[in-house]
């Protein structure tokens, strides 16, 4: 079970009870905060975070596989809205991940999704939602903490 009330900022927590779980979550997730918005998402190897995107791509009606990009660091898939999908997990520092051409992959149009966001944190513009995927009670299970960071907060 998920406690609620650990949210980080005032965000909110769900509960998952398997992959299939986690898809829906990630359109419920693209329905509430936008076709354009920047998602950065936490949580240790295996927690979730490729499957989430996936269903982030099934939401757009993305209809390639969708894989983690570790080795390519950057996916791209077209849908209703474009998909950026970024791994940042083998860039050691912010100067790799400005190398990579940082400011235009956030720039373009659609969703960015940003797996192992946390090495990029100072460069995370305002308004980004953070979801932080965590191994639950039961091995399918997962806690996602979900909260928008704004300006000034």
């Amino acid at each position: 079970m998920c406690d609620r009330r650990s949210a980080h900022g005032g965000g909110e927590v769900f509960a998952t009870d398997g992959p299939e779980a986690t898809r829906r979550l990630a359109a419920r997730l693209i329905e509430r905060f936008g076709k354009d918005a920047i998602f950065a998402l936490h949580g240790e190897l295996g927690a979730g975070k490729t499957c989430l995107v996936q269903g982030m791509a099934r939401a757009l009606g993305v209809r390639e596989p969708v894989t983690s990009p570790t080795f390519a660091l950057v996916h791209e898939y077209d849908g209703a809205a474009p998909l950026t999908h970024i791994d940042l997990y083998r860039l050691a520092d912010e100067g790799e991940i400005l190398e990579l051409g940082w400011d235009e992959l956030l720039e373009r149009p659609g969703i960015k999704a940003i797996e192992w966001a946390e090495r990029a944190a100072a460069l995370l513009p305002d308004g980004t939602v953070h979801v932080t995927l965590d191994a639950g009670d039961a091995p399918e299970r997962r806690c996602v903490r979900v909260w928008r960071v704004e300006a000034g907060a």
